[in-house]
């Protein structure tokens, strides 16, 4: 059996989750203009020739943020295949579909609910997917 580490070792909160952009105005234009996301700082390390921007929609330094990295001069990145998404609360799915559809957001997966609920809770989900300047996906869920 092992020793549970203590809680004062232990991580305290999730900080954010960092994804490298291409175009980094693009981006924040993206996530300010079609999903009501603040900037909430920004970093730039000359040295290392990037810029980090981070987003979210509460103080940063009690809820978990986006964190948009920027290579100076370096977009030579792929996708890899184990990353899912960004999943993001929603009031009306369909409504916020229909208006970033309108902006010509790339819908990758229509509005629609779930056909399957969860085990544990027996809640339903009602989703959608887009894309951000990227191509990474973004998941819209509302909870019925």
């Amino acid at each position: 059996m092992t020793t549970p580490i203590p809680a004062t070792v232990l991580p305290k909160r999730i900080l954010y989750t960092m994804i490298r952009v291409s175009n980094l105005e693009d981006s924040i234009a993206f996530y300010q203009e079609m999903l009501g996301i603040s900037e909430l700082g920004r970093e730039t390390f000359p040295e290392a020739k990037f810029t980090a921007v981070f987003m979210g929609y509460g103080d940063r330094t009690t809820h978990p943020v986006i964190e948009l990295t920027y290579n100076w001069g370096d977009n030579s990145y792929e996708h890899g295949t184990r990353y899912g998404n960004l999943s993001l609360a929603v009031n009306d799915v369909y409504a916020l579909e229909a208006h970033l559809k309108e902006r010509g957001v790339e819908i990758l997966r229509p509005a629609g609910v779930l056909p399957i609920a969860s085990t544990e809770t027996g809640t339903k989900h009602t989703l959608a997917f887009i894309a951000d300047p990227d191509g990474y996906r973004v998941e819209l869920m509302q909870s019925i």
